[in-house]
């Protein structure tokens, strides 16, 4: 009767929740996939051998809800679901969302979704892999230096056709715990996309802006020009050798650096005749060693006991000072360069593949797709939306996703009281950790966001750090505001291009660039894994080496 009582429950605030933002989940979304039913002949696992990695439908761990798991570790995984109708990004709110447990963590894998866009004729979904073309590709992603919630726009360049991967700048981290999260993408007709997750807004952009994705929709107006070459006669040294300038008469170049001290004299007690190491007098010969085999064997070195107490030991020598005649080898003075042009840049020419466009021209939404490799297991993805109302997915936020993770909340801070202080972070560290990230989110902190990440996390798991921690985040911080309120000295530059431009990509090669860095980083990962540090024996150095 209590259990029946707790769903009783449960179902009235389920209703409620609907009814406050007069939608439920009967109301069809565009697409919605709760995971509850099982996901074969639905999602379509790829059949490439590369993607090894077993999907199966398992339970949260603490709930009855039902997900997608990546079962296992170190495996490449690929599945995706066709939808029903294609669907148009153009001229109006779309919202991507979906939920994912980290239920192991994650130290190197991706737990992302792919938008796959139209695939040519003749595409089967049990080919999915890593080169089907997408429009989007969004969530977390995490190994090595990365550490960030995705979103990736790929757009077809109309004066060259070719598409080009444009990430989001600065995007927000992936929450370090193992509770659930839910990721929510919303693209409105006025050119933005906000990025939430649990519902919190991280990131707002303009797709149109060239500061907040990287490369700009778009292209730069002009471009270096390719054909045009230094003139031979360029020169670009600021400063060259006085060619009237004369080495002085006292100039001995071959004066040694260092000469031997002559005024010093050996410290009374040195001992000359006793030898720095003597063997162990308390080692014997083990019983199993063979002369004829192993060798004459020799009792292992330790250091001479009497030269605890003398100044030294063995053969004294004069020690070495600095030679105050020493002046090296000489070479002329530098002096300004009176045929100094600058530092040599092509001239600009108008860019070819340069466009204007009011709005992004997003291509339409096939497909649903997750190509990932990891090698964490215990992933687990649930309640995949796509709608045209915010309102829609705060629906599902607040009844789907909401009573997992304060559960969840409650659950982890039930064992934390239970573990103590000492084996966990108290709430007030969490909560000074919860500020460090958003200030590691900072704009103006992105060239170091992955090292400072890469500090909280050590900071979380070693709270015995953490004052170190702090510190050494602080430190970043004002060498960063030091260096942009003084910034530095720059060497003057000719005909430099206003700005550079970034590869386009191919229409045929649709693998992302940052992609495959990650799989670089997910390969030496595995090869950690499966390969055995050998540790070289150590040479036990003298006291002289010392």
């Amino acid at each position: 009767m209590a259990i029946q009582g707790r769903k009783m429950t449960t179902t009235i605030i389920a209703l409620l929740a609907c009814f406050a933002f007069q939608i439920c989940f009967s109301s069809e979304a565009i697409f919605y996939e709760s995971f509850e039913d099982s996901f074969e002949g639905r999602w379509i696992v790829s059949e490439k051998d590369e993607y090894n990695g077993v999907w199966k439908l398992s339970k949260s761990e603490g709930h009855d809800d039902h997900g997608l798991l990546v079962s296992e570790k170190a495996r490449k995984y690929a599945i995706v679901k066709e939808l029903d109708e294609v669907l148009e990004l153009k001229d109006k709110t779309i919202v991507l969302q979906f939920e994912v447990r980290l239920q192991n963590g994650l130290e190197c894998g991706g737990a992302y979704l792919k938008y796959l866009r139209t695939q040519d004729a003749g595409w089967k979904a049990k080919e999915f892999d890593n080169d089907s073309p997408y429009s989007i590709m969004f969530g977390p992603d995490k190994c090595g230096s990365t550490n960030k919630v995705h979103f990736i726009l790929k757009h077809k360049n109309p004066k060259n056709g070719e598409y080009v991967e444009h990430h989001l700048k600065n995007p927000p981290s992936v929450p370090s715990d193992k509770l659930t999260h839910v990721y929510t993408a919303i693209l409105t007709p006025d050119n933005e996309v906000r990025i939430l997750v649990d519902g919190e807004e991280k990131k707002k952009a303009n797709f149109l802006s060239s500061d907040d994705f990287e490369p700009s929709l778009i292209p730069v107006k002009t471009i270096p020009d390719p054909n045009d070459k230094k003139p031979e006669d360029w020169d670009e040294r600021a400063k060259i050798p006085d060619a009237d300038a004369v080495k002085p008469d006292d100039w001995d170049e071959d004066a040694p650096m260092e000469i031997e001290d002559e005024d010093a004299v050996k410290p009374e007690g040195w001992l000359d005749d006793e030898p720095e190491e003597v063997d162990d007098p308390e080692a014997t010969k083990p019983e199993d060693w063979d002369d004829e085999e192993d060798g004459e064997w020799e009792a292992p070195k330790i250091d001479n006991p009497k030269c605890e107490t003398a100044p030294g030991c063995g053969e004294w020598k004069k020690p070495m000072k600095k030679n105050p005649a020493y002046k090296g080898k000489w070479h002329a003075p530098l002096i300004d360069n009176p045929n100094y042009k600058g530092i040599w840049k092509p001239q600009d020419i108008p860019n070819p593949d340069y466009f204007e466009i009011e709005k992004p021209d997003f291509e339409p939404i096939a497909a649903i797709g997750i190509e990932i490799w990891t090698m964490q297991d215990g992933i687990l993805f649930d309640n995949i939306l796509i709608d045209a109302d915010e309102k829609v997915a705060e629906s599902y936020r607040q009844t789907a996703w909401k009573p997992k993770f304060d559960a969840e909340k409650e659950k982890e801070k039930a064992e934390e009281a239970a573990a103590g202080s000492s084996d966990g972070l108290s709430d007030f560290k969490k909560k000074i950790f919860d500020v460090l990230y958003k200030i590691a989110d900072l704009p103006f902190l992105s060239p170091y966001h992955p090292k400072i990440i890469d500090l909280i996390e050590k900071g979380e798991k070693q709270p015995n750090i953490t004052i170190g921690i702090l510190v050494s985040i602080v430190i970043v911080i004002l060498t960063v505001l030091f260096r942009l309120v003084f910034g530095g000295k720059k060497q003057p530059v000719i005909n430099n291009s206003a700005t550079t431009t970034v590869a386009p990509e191919s229409s045929n090669n649709q693998g992302s660039g940052e992609e495959k860095e990650d799989e670089k980083e997910k390969e030496e990962e595995t090869e950690k894994e499966d390969a055995g540090a050998a540790v070289p024996p150590r040479r036990r150095s003298s006291r002289r080496e010392n």
